[in-house]
This record gives structure tokens, sequence and C-alpha cells, in this order.
């Protein structure tokens, strides 16, 4: 069908472009179709062999993330800090706590003591980042 209307498709879309449809379709030649095998290596670049050297960073947003010194990636997501009632508490990234993607046991077993733990002039993120690194045998 559309086929057989071309001519009117045509005469409509250089009305609506003034005349570049054809112009376009005239001035560039078919475009040469690549032959064979065509790989892309999408990466990052080169593979870093250097170890992870983590640590624990938290967001502006409150996110409790351990990170890669090396490369700036986060390796796991512990947890947030929450405000409730007006009191901002660590919560621990777990299925209780209605997180999606929960925490395997090993971390939730060496962090369940933080989970709650509520954060004041006393003890703040930096006591707290510490603490956790300590919990997971992360040394600065």
């Amino acid at each position: 069908m559309i086929e057989r209307n071309r001519s009117v498709i045509t005469r409509i879309a250089d009305h609506i472009s003034g005349g570049a449809y054809s112009a376009n379709k005239t001035a560039n030649p078919p475009t040469q179709k690549a032959e064979g095998l065509i790989i892309h290596h999408v990466g990052s670049g080169s593979a870093s062999s250097a170890e992870a050297l983590p640590y624990i960073r938290i967001s502006l947003n409150g996110r409790v993330v351990v990170v890669d010194r090396n490369t700036g990636r986060q390796i796991h997501y512990l947890g947030e800090i929450r405000r409730k009632n007006g009191v901002e508490v660590f919560v621990l990234a777990t299925k209780e706590n209605g997180f999606i993607s929960p925490l395997d046991e090993t971390f939730t077993d060496a962090l369940s003591d933080f989970d709650g733990r509520t954060l004041e002039s006393k003890y703040t993120e930096e006591k707290l980042a510490e603490e956790i690194s300590s919990a997971l045998g992360i040394t600065t």
C-alpha cells in the first residue's frame, strides 16, 4: 500500500518540508552497508588489575555504601539514613525495612546492631562510618 502511494507521500512530504524531502533524497547518495562481522567493544577502558580498596561512604542523600577507593564504584549498598519523627536513624538494607534488594546474610549478621541506631551530635555520620568499617573489617 505504501509503495502504491509513494508519489502521494512524496508530494505531501515535499509540501510539509518546503521541498527539502526530495532535495535530501537526491543530495545524499545511499550509504555503504557494512560487510562481514563487525565487533564493537564497549567498556570503561582497561580493566584494573589492582585489588579493591573498600571504604564506607555516606552520601549527601543519606545512602550508606561500600565503595572501591581505586575506581569510585559502589561495591555494596548497606542502607540509608532516614528521618523518623525528627530524628535521623540508620536503616539497614533488609527486606523487613522495605528494601527491594536486601543485603546478604553475612552483612546483615555483621551490621544488625546498627539497624535503627540514631544519629545525634555525639554520634555523627563519621562515627557511624568508622564503626561500620570496623564491624566489616575494612581498614581505612
